[in-house]
């Protein structure tokens, strides 16, 4: 630890540990990378440079150098993306499990997390080890990479429609093809994905639909939809050969919207989760139905942050992703 951030969990604790069902951790998936992320963490705190250590060991590549450095282009890709993302998200929550004395099980009723974020749940909530982490969303985002064809695939947001029009909509672009809805993640905001020229014919039946934006998402690859199916293969054949534990904190899953907490069981959603669609609205209502009454966003950007007051106004929720954020959150708390 470094510098004016001296970290005592005292007051943070008292209050978690009288009202768990309160708080939820939750982890952000691709979308929200930039250069120079967790760099200040790094220099802030020596937890966050010891564990980007054993990131880049266990890849055996500098993730952290292009993560601080850049270039940008190489950072976007996915197989850099993923294992960049959740190394941001474990430096953080082992910045408070080394400083500041954190303890999941008392602190908080679910973990969950976007897509790849669902990786850095289950690490942080002790099913997976870092290192085994690391490899296998390197593993994933090459095979995601390579189940498609450049060019092949796209994938959308629509803005200003709920799922049951986009389910309808992209049933009608189909013809065929694949297109289907990806991730719904907020009232008014569903993300579709499939072959390219399906996605176009969606986006032209959206705009008479009631949809006032789509936006052609900026991705090298359609995700969560079937034609990822190559890549659910590769991923079943690697998390078989990794080691898996109860989580300490029940998962709130992607592909089903519910808690769970059997790794058995958890594997399988895992493979599931790369050709279905991420229920992240269905997620954050269930654990809002749970008792969950804040959100705490742990790692890169503040898009589930923000994707949470859409949902459901009642909730709370806040992003922890640099020293200050650990700062505030310890005074506010």
């Amino acid at each position: 630890m470094k510098g004016r951030y001296f970290l005592s969990f005292f007051t943070f604790q008292t209050i978690l540990n009288t009202e768990i069902m309160a708080y939820a951790f939750i982890f952000p998936g691709q979308g929200s990378q930039y250069v120079g992320m967790g760099h200040d963490l790094a220099e802030a705190f020596s937890a966050a440079h010891h564990l980007f250590e054993e990131v880049d060991d266990a890849l055996g590549q500098h993730l952290s150098r292009l993560m601080f450095n850049g270039p940008d282009e190489e950072l976007l890709l996915t197989e850099n993306a993923q294992p960049a993302l959740m190394a941001v998200s474990m430096a953080v929550v082992r910045i408070l499990q080394k400083e500041g004395g954190l303890d999941l099980i008392k602190s908080c009723a679910f973990v969950a997390g976007h897509s790849l974020g669902e990786y850095s749940a289950l690490t942080a909530a002790g099913a997976l080890e870092l290192a085994d982490t690391a490899r296998l969303l390197k593993i994933r985002g090459q095979a995601m990479q390579n189940a498609v064809p450049v060019g092949k695939g796209a994938m959308a947001a629509l803005i200003g429609l709920d799922l049951k029009d986009v389910v309808s909509i992209a049933s009608d672009a189909s013809n065929g093809e694949v297109c289907t809805p990806a991730n719904d993640n907020a009232p008014g905001q569903v993300v579709i994905s499939g072959d390219k020229d399906a996605v176009g014919r969606a986006l032209e039946l959206a705009e008479g639909k009631g949809c006032w934006r789509s936006v052609v998402l900026p991705v090298s690859a359609p995700f969560h939809c079937p034609l990822m199916k190559p890549a659910a293969d590769v991923m079943e054949k690697a998390l078989a050969d990794i080691s898996m534990f109860p989580p300490v904190v029940s998962l709130v899953a992607n592909v089903t919207a519910t808690s769970v907490d059997d790794p058995g069981v958890i594997r399988g959603l895992l493979v599931e989760q790369v050709t279905g669609m991420v229920r992240w609205r269905e997620s954050v209502l269930y654990m809002r139905e749970q008792g969950v009454m804040e959100l705490v966003e742990l790692g890169a950007g503040r898009v589930l942050s923000s994707l949470t007051r859409r949902i459901d106004r009642d909730l709370s929720a806040r992003s922890v992703q640099s020293p200050d954020d650990i700062e505030a959150v310890l005074k506010d708390f």
